[in-house]
């Protein structure tokens, strides 16, 4: 089991990040979240979960333990996978969706794609008593201001598109929340595409 990947940010996308540990790039799955974590690092410490099946070899890194421990939490909902969990997690921050859990917010949770209703009904039943130690005292992402211009554009396309939504859709979405909110950031926009698709 690999616990964390400490070494270079080799490459960086809104989906995924390539750490560089002595000469082997692993390829990770990432959060939003994550992702503004690691914009702007030289080297980073990634938190691990190791998905290891007959079809796939899959790492999910995670800059802190608390979003690694929320993502196992929501990976043992039935009908959570980890892609789903990641969408989840690329949604709200960790204090966000602790808060939304332990409120029963199912609206908030169920505008995430991929979960309905019953989902997120089932989502605040089984997890309401286990996310009391992880959200509290937690700051929300830190939200890196840049101009919107084509890159933001295309690595929010590029980044939905990873995610499992189709190009022009997400093209669709992403122009018309950069037209309503021009000085919003990548991860701004992804994270009301998100809602939206």
């Amino acid at each position: 089991m690999i616990e964390y990947l400490k070494g270079e940010v080799a490459e960086l996308s809104p989906a995924t990040a390539i750490i560089e540990c002595c000469g082997v790039g692993y390829e990770t799955s990432i959060t939003l979240n994550t992702y503004s974590a690691l914009q702007g690092k030289k080297d980073a410490k990634l938190y691990i979960y190791e998905v290891i099946r007959e079809d796939t070899h899959q790492l999910f890194g995670f800059s802190n333990r608390q979003e690694r421990e929320l993502f196992l939490l929501l990976i043992s909902v039935s009908g959570i996978g980890g892609n789903t969990a990641r969408t989840i997690l690329s949604a709200f921050t960790v204090s966000e969706l602790c808060e939304a859990i332990a409120t029963g917010n199912e609206v908030a949770i169920k505008g995430v794609k991929g979960i309905g209703l019953k989902t997120a009904q089932r989502l605040i039943v089984d997890l309401k008593d286990k996310i009391k130690n992880i959200g509290g005292g937690l700051q929300g992402s830190t939200t890196v201001a840049a101009s919107l211009n084509n890159d933001t554009v295309e690595g929010a396309v590029a980044a939905l598109v990873m995610l499992g939504f189709p190009a022009s859709a997400a093209g669709k979405v992403v122009q018309s929340i950069v037209k309503s909110e021009p000085q919003a950031t990548i991860e701004q926009v992804i994270k009301q595409a998100l809602k939206q698709l």
